[in-house]
Parts: structure tokens; sequence; C-alpha cells
């Protein structure tokens, strides 16, 4: 993942864009070759888990996003409504399903982000936010889950 510093150098929306595509692409890729055993072991107390912290993601980004800039509801954006809810797997939630998924959400704040000056001011979650600011909680969230990933995915390789 060399690009950002190709993006140095570039404006501040290029490079924010820049990091938070970087932290879905690391996200996303914590999964790479894992079976779905290894993507549900829970290897710390809580319920983090590898696909659970991508499943997670998808509430970030629909927070974020989605609900902050729109003003739809979770339920609208098809996103858990808690955070405990977001990590929770069901029978349902494959390594398939959830990547999907994730990648459709992020496709979709793509979208809702595309052309948004960076001073605009929105209100969706009840209070007045930058796009700039949204741009860099979500790299900030991003940034903090890869951490985890990272730190889990290396113990459930080193197990086997």
């Amino acid at each position: 993942m060399s690009g950002l510093f190709d993006v140095q150098d570039a404006d501040e929306r290029t490079q924010l864009t820049a990091f938070v595509e970087e932290y879905r692409t690391r996200l996303d890729r914590s999964l790479d070759g894992l079976t779905e055993e290894q993507a549900r072991r829970r290897l710390v107390p809580s319920a983090t888990t590898l696909l659970g912290l991508v499943k997670h993601a998808i509430l970030v980004e629909s927070a974020w996003f989605g609900e902050a800039v729109t003003g739809a509801s979770r339920a609208e954006l098809g996103s858990p409504e808690t955070v405990d809810e977001s990590f929770a797997l069901t029978a349902d939630d494959t390594v398939a399903v959830v990547r999907a998924r994730y990648r459709e959400v992020c496709d979709r704040s793509r979208a809702t982000m595309a052309g948004l000056d960076l001073d605009r001011i929105v209100t969706g979650r009840g209070r007045p936010i930058t796009v700039r600011w949204l741009h860099l909680q979500v790299a900030r969230e991003l940034a903090h889950h890869c951490g985890h990933a990272d730190i889990l995915r290396e113990q459930i390789l080193a197990a086997g």
C-alpha cells in the first residue's frame, strides 16, 4: 500500500480520501486466506473477531458517511443499531457475505461523499459536523480497527 506518499502534495480532499481508502482496503484484506473458523475466532474477552471488525466497519461507514450526511436511520441504511450489535455474528455472516456487504457500504459512502465540500456542515446525527471532520473520524476509526485486525490476524496465523 504505497499510495499515501503519492498524494502527499495533493489537495486536502485527495489526501483524506486516500487515508480512508487505505484503511478500508487493509481492513478488508485482513480476511484474505482465512477459513470461516479463523475469521470468527475469538482471542480476546470481548466479542471482537476479524470478521466482527469488518462487520463493525459497516456501522462506522453507515453512521458517519450515511446517517450523518443524509439523516437516514441506521435501519434505513441496513446497519446495526448499536456498536455491540455490529460485532455480533450470525450463522449467515460468512466471510464472503460480510465482505460483500462492506464493499457495498463503502461504495455507497463514496457516492454519498463525492463532491461534498470539506467545509460543508451536515446535521444528520443531531449536531453540526463538517465533512472534513467526518473524513477524519472514519479514518481514525478504521485505522484503530486495522491495528486490532493486524494483531488478531498475526495470532491466528501463528496458531495455524
